[in-house]
This record gives structure tokens, sequence and C-alpha cells, in this order.
């Protein structure tokens, strides 16, 4: 079994005609856009088995190295948009700009 990991915009292909691409993390959800032929049938597990399909036997239980991320909510944005404040209030030094920058890494600002 192939494992792949992805970081957001980046896309792998399924015989030549199957794109999958990486959209955004979202809490504990990954976004992905698959772009097939019409003939392809794209179903969600949960849909197949719930019609009465088979799990595939490759299918594997999450992973015991999952770790549950804390849940986002309103005071930890408003955290984060004060903290970014503060940040653009002080002196451009080089150790401002790290802790910018390492912001940004974890909380990457959304478009």
């Amino acid at each position: 079994m192939l494992c792949i990991s992805l970081m957001p915009g980046e896309y792998f292909t399924v015989g030549g005609s199957t794109v999958i691409q990486f959209d955004r993390l979202s809490g504990e959800r990954v976004h992905l856009t698959i772009h097939a032929p019409r003939e392809v049938q794209v179903l969600r597990g949960e849909v197949l088995e719930r019609n009465g399909g088979k799990r595939p036997d490759c299918v594997m239980p999450v992973s015991p190295r999952y770790v549950r991320q804390l849940p986002w909510d309103h005071g930890k944005k408003k955290a984060l948009a004060e903290l970014r404040q503060t940040l653009e209030s002080m002196d451009d030094t080089p150790e401002t700009q790290s802790i910018r920058e390492s912001l940004e890494r974890i909380f990457p600002r959304q478009t």
C-alpha cells in the first residue's frame, strides 16, 4: 500500500486521468478535490458501507499515532488576532520576525 503525505495545494494522480489534490485542513477534516472522468465512480466509504457495500480490506483503522487536535473556538480565534495585532505593533527585530513567521506556519491566514 502506498502512503502519501501532502501539503495544501499538492496533488497526486491515479491512472493518469484522476487527480486528487489536498485542498485544506480544517479542524479534524481534510478537504480533498477530486477531478475524475464521469465514468469513474467516486464514493465515500461511509456511503458505500451504508448501501451494503463491503469495506475494502486495504482500509486501515485510525493510526494510534493520530493526535486529536484541540477544538478551535471563538476564544482561540480572538486570542490569535490579539497576538497578531501585538506583533504588528512591535519593533521589526529579527526575533519578532521569527515569531511572526512561526505563527504563520502554525496558523496560516485564511484567504
